[in-house]
Formats: structure tokens, sequence, C-alpha cells
């Protein structure tokens, strides 16, 4: 299992990550008086909407300085530049301001919190990573559909999907499992695991829903688990086999150990 400190994060629909819309570069609603044009107009994240003299909307930078101030550390935002920005909305504005720069282009959100010193990944610290991080997506399906009495969680093709591994007497139940013990479920139980990563390809491709996953795409999933899991860079860097910044479907499942003849588009529901 993941570390002790990820396995406190509150399952939910997004296993071991934050909201989408809090870190990816999707449009958010811009509030205002009712009379205000800006009311529905939107504006990517770091940008404000404003009226021009033709009372016309449009967006610009926000001020870093008209950001909220941060109510503790765990606002903190670590960027790639590895400096510390008091929260998103600080990350973003400053991002904004750097539009059509080479440095602009460059900075990305790398984990949440304080930046810190990562240790390296070492090569058999990156083998041990995707044994943990399968079984943490194939427990959160299960608990995400012991509690889905709402159905609310999981859609109905996905809960016929998780009812087969939930059912199953061979699952391996959550716990303090050791490395080798959960290699040795995956090639016992492989079956179990094909869904669940397929289900968080499915979780993460969303904009745009194309098959492929971004660097912001990946934001949600990354900036949790950078401070506790030192692998994680390493880990997606490597995932993307071709290098053109962007990982295929075929690629995310080869890096979680699932056989090509068994990567099905389908399952990505």
């Amino acid at each position: 299992m993941l570390s002790p400190a990820l396995q406190e994060v509150e399952v939910g629909a997004n296993p071991v990550q934050v909201e989408v819309g809090e870190f990816d570069e999707a449009i958010e609603v811009v509030e205002d008086a009712a009379e205000n044009p800006c009311l529905n107009h939107r504006c990517k994240k770091g940008k404000v909407c404003e009226v021009d003299d033709t009372n016309t909307p449009m967006c610009v930078c926000q001020d870093p300085s008209s950001c909220p101030a941060a109510e503790g550390e765990f606002e903190h935002i670590c960027g790639n530049d590895n400096k510390t920005y008091d929260s998103s909305c600080h990350f973003f504005a400053t991002k904004c301001a750097l539009e059509g720069t080479k440095k602009g282009h460059k900075l990305h959100l790398d984990y949440i919190g304080s930046c810190k010193l990562i240790e390296p990944c070492l090569d058999n610290e990156l083998t041990e990573f995707p044994l943990r991080m399968r079984d943490w997506l194939k427990n959160v399906l299960v608990t995400l559909y012991a509690r889905d009495e709402d159905n609310n969680l999981l859609t109905e093709k996905q809960k016929l999907r998780v009812k087969k591994i939930y059912e199953n007497e061979k699952r391996l139940e959550a716990g303090d499992h050791s490395l080798d013990l959960l290699a040795r479920d995956f090639q016992k139980n492989y079956n179990m695991y094909i869904f669940p990563v397929h289900w968080q390809f499915g979780q993460l491709d969303q904009h745009p829903a194309d098959g492929y996953l971004t660097h912001s795409e990946l934001a949600p999933l990354r900036a949790p688990l950078i401070p506790m899991e030192h692998c994680t860079t390493r880990f997606f860097e490597e995932c993307d086999a071709d290098k053109d910044k962007y990982i295929a479907l075929e690629e995310w499942a080869a890096c979680f150990g699932i056989k090509e003849q068994d990567v099905d588009k389908d399952l990505v529901i």
C-alpha cells in the first residue's frame, strides 16, 4: 500500500488526488453583480474578468497581490522553478503574467506543499512504485463500490466491473503488505488489476478526453503524491516511452504492468 500519510487522504471519486479544477488550467466561472457581463464569462486559472469601455467582458491576468492570503502551509504550492507559492491562486496568477515568454511556457505546478529536497529515485525504488499504486487503485475502487449507496461515485458500467473484484474471494484485502506479497498477488490475481489501471486513466483524461495524458491532466494525481512518493516524477517521465510529452493509454498500461493484449479503450469508462 502507499505511504501512511497517503492513506489518510479521504477516498473520493478521484483517488490520491485533489479536485481536478484546483490545479488544471481549465475554465472557471467568475462571479460578480447580476448586471455585470462578467457573471457568465469564463476565464482560465490565473485570469479574471474585466469589462472594457464598451462593457465587453475580457479576461486579464490576475494580480498575485489580489489573491486571498493563504490560511496555512497546506495551501502552499511548489512550482517546477523550485519556488514556493502561497497558494494555487498566486501560482497561476504568476504564470499568467509570464504568458508568451519562455519562462512562462516552462512553468508548471510541481507538487502540493512548500518546496523541499526530493530524494533521487533509485532504480530498485522505481520498480516498487507501481506495486503500491496498483494495489491502492484497486482498493479505492472497492471502497467506492462499497460506499456507493446513492449511485453518485461510480457509473453503472463501472460498478459492474468493480463488483467482480469486490466479490472475488481471492482479492487481497487492504493492509500494510510487503512488496513481495504485492508482487505475488499481481501475478496470481492479475485480472483484478486491469480495470483499476484503465479507470484511473479515464479519471485523468478529461481536458480533453482524447486518449492522451498531458502534464496538466496528470497534475491532480502527481501534485499530492510527490512529497510522499519521491519516485512519482521519474515514474511518469518514464511512462512517456516515446518522449512526446503525452502518455497514451498503451504507455500508461505498460507502466503498471498490464499486458499489451489487455489494453482496451472500452474499459476507460
